[in-house]
């Protein structure tokens, strides 16, 4: 045991402390360092700002005074429990403390990162050693993190727990490796390994990210799942878009069209036979089209249009029904498919239906009742999934009663008829009819044409006999041939209009009769009368309206010259 005495000749500052840390001597070395005299039973730990113990390893780190010291605990007294602290000032040491401690913070978050990301990782040493994993790899593999700690990759290839090392391909080839392998468990993953150089440049670590792919790829489907219902979506934003009053020439102002266009609207995904009847250029193949547009068959198949009348007869089967190889004298030798089988998955619009012949109907019947064709030439039936949209312009019942069209299969396509009135019948219909084809000729032609208004009223009243077909031809011929941007009465072709300024049909439409008359009765005042007062007087009428109607029937000034001529 040292004597009190014996601490002045240790040259280092220098504390003895009884068992309750009681200050009972210090040395020189150590009053240098303090600014007063100490009292003796003073708490060493009151002296210092600082008082650090390590239990451990029996260092105490302390600061006093704005220094740095550490004090290395002995036993001084076994009999009364002192001790002797034996210390030094370092800053260095301090600093190195605090370095440490940042180093073990930053260790602590490291770990708490690897711990916590959801990919696996999996970190060896130069020579394939295992050296860190965390949680994830038990979740993606199944085996305890803790197994897989200080064991060589080969080994763990050669039980059968990886199938492939991707830390061998990144050691063999110094940089970055990825590969995509099933592990044991069946389980589609990614390892990732990427080296990590020292300062001389050898490989020290290699880090593997190892990802589930069963997740991704289970994202991906659901990311394709959407991506699908988005196009569905906006596929139905398009049909909705497209379903407005003006499709594609489709005016449906009248009560009449428009009833039938929602009905054809609310019948499109329904897959019943469609009857169309109506007169010559009401616009049938418009409204087949419309269906086809608005229903799911649009993004399958195809609209097929056959015009029943316009195809010999001895054709009109093959056409229909198609035939095989050598079927007949000049046939395809590869054979042919017939519309039917053009429009499969979409519908086939037979125009004119009323003139397939009575051989062809009974085909078509069987179409109908079984879903099925045979093409010319062959032994075998053909299932088909095909939507019939029929149409004609006759009286089909007056042909059934006349033998002339069978009565079943009328009634297999009579299923949703749709009945189209003519023009003449719909007249609202006229002014955006002749307005939307004035806009499409104008742009065809580049052009800026316009129709008065006494030439609309025309329009309006005449019957039609044509319908849509001879409106939209009339509209083409007036943009085309009137010289003039304004096209007026005087532009109509003598087929409307003869030279009494009276329209040639056996029936006068009412408003073009009363502007006739009219127009006689101011020519007869103009003749008798001297100014527009008297006419206005005669008439018994106001004099600015007789003024109006003088102009509109240019007899202005046929009145200025009578009454300079002095009648």
């Amino acid at each position: 045991m040292l004597s009190l005495d014996a601490i002045e000749v240790i040259p280092f500052p220098v504390i003895v402390v009884d068992a309750g840390d009681g200050i009972v001597a210090y040395n020189e070395k150590m009053g240098a360092y303090l600014k007063h005299t100490i009292e003796k039973g003073c708490n060493i730990s009151t002296l210092f700002t600082r008082w650090d113990r390590n239990f451990d390893s029996k260092l105490i780190t302390a600061m006093y005074a704005g220094k740095s010291f550490i004090f290395m605990e002995e036993n001084f007294d076994s009999n009364s429990g002192s001790r002797l602290l034996i210390g030094m000032e370092t800053q260095e040491l301090d600093s190195l403390q605090s370095e440490n401690n940042t180093l073990k913070n930053l260790n602590r978050e490291l770990d708490a990162i690897i711990e916590n990301s959801y990919d696996g990782i999996y970190i060896t040493d130069h020579n394939g050693v295992t050296w860190k994993t965390n949680s994830a790899i038990e979740r993606i593999t199944g085996i305890p993190k803790e197994y897989y700690i200080g064991k060589n990759v080969s080994a763990l290839i050669k039980r059968g727990i990886l199938n492939k090392s991707v830390t061998e391909k990144v050691l063999k080839h110094r940089r970055t490796v990825s590969v995509v392998q099933k592990n044991y468990t069946g389980k589609e993953t990614l390892l990732t390994g990427t080296p990590v150089f020292n300062e001389e440049g050898d490989i020290e670590k290699i880090v593997t990210n190892i990802r589930d792919l069963s997740d991704l790829n289970e994202l991906q489907t659901e990311l394709r799942k959407v991506n699908q219902l988005k196009d569905k979506y906006k596929e139905e934003i398009i049909r909705l878009k497209n379903s407005a009053q003006q499709l594609d020439g489709i005016i449906t102002k009248s009560s009449a069209m428009e009833k039938i266009y929602e009905t054809a609207k609310r019948i499109a995904n329904i897959d019943a036979t469609v009857l169309i009847l109506g007169e010559t250029g009401v616009g049938k193949d418009v409204l087949a089209n419309y269906i086809y547009s608005n229903s799911t068959r649009a993004k399958e198949g195809e609209f097929v249009k056959v015009n029943c009348g316009a195809i010999p007869p001895d054709l009109l089967e093959s056409e229909l029904f198609g035939y095989e190889s050598g079927a007949f004298t000049g046939a395809n030798q590869k054979g042919k498919p017939g519309m039917f089988e053009m429009a499969d998955k979409g519908i086939l619009f037979l125009d004119e239906i009323a003139e397939l012949p009575l051989t062809l109907q009974v085909k078509l019947l069987r179409v109908l009742q079984e879903g099925e064709i045979q093409r010319i030439g062959s032994t075998k039936p053909k299932k088909i999934d095909v939507r019939i949209i029929a149409a004609t312009n006759r009286h089909l019942q007056e042909m059934v009663y006349s033998g002339d069209f069978r009565e079943d299969l009328f009634y297999r396509l009579h299923v949703i008829p749709f009945v189209i009135p003519p023009l003449s019948e719909r007249r609202d219909d006229i002014i955006p009819l002749i307005q939307l084809f004035l806009n499409r000729f104008n742009e065809k032609y580049n052009m800026k044409k316009r129709f008065d208004h006494d030439l609309k009223d025309f329009l309006y009243a005449y019957d039609w006999p044509g319908n849509i077909r001879e409106l939209s031809n009339l509209m083409e011929r007036l943009v085309v041939t009137a010289p003039n941007e304004i096209i007026s009465m005087e532009n109509l072709p003598p087929d409307y209009y003869d030279t009494n300024n009276t329209i040639i049909n056996s029936i006068i439409p009412l408003k073009k009769a009363v502007e006739t008359a009219e127009e006689k009765v101011l020519m007869l005042a103009v003749e008798k009368y001297n100014n527009t007062y008297e006419i206005a007087d005669a008439l018994e009428t106001s004099q600015p309206t007789v003024v109006r109607k003088l102009k509109k029937y240019k007899l202005d000034t046929k009145l200025r010259t009578t009454k300079q001529k002095g009648f």
